[in-house]
């Protein structure tokens, strides 16, 4: 999944979720699940998600939606290859931009 969000310093979990396509409650939840979420949070509670954090999600969602690794297993996956998994997710990601700018191309033609 390649996720779009306007290039900014902090996203709310409203416009995190809606980019993910899913429910606040999953990121929440992911956020107790996984060490490398640590979103920030203002005086109300709201939690405010760094473009770092939005990194670590689309990895996060990889593992466990598209690759179908447990909770577990992605966890295990974080904390023994974190790097490897982070290089092999970016060239991934970075395939799947091409694959799309590629797309619009052949719509236009």
């Amino acid at each position: 999944m390649f996720v779009e969000l306007p290039n900014k310093m902090y996203y709310g979990i409203g416009e995190v979720a809606e980019a993910f396509a899913v429910n606040t409650s999953l990121i929440r939840f992911w956020e107790k699940e996984f060490d490398i979420l640590k979103p920030k949070k203002n005086a109300k509670g709201n939690r405010k998600f760094t473009p770092e954090d939005i990194k670590n999600l689309e990895l996060i969602y990889h593992l466990v939606k598209e690759r179908g690794f447990t909770l577990e297993g992605a966890k295990v996956h974080l904390k023994e290859q974190k790097q490897e998994a982070l290089e092999s997710f970016d060239i991934i990601r970075k395939l799947e931009s091409i694959k799309a700018q590629l797309l619009k191309i052949k719509e236009n033609l």
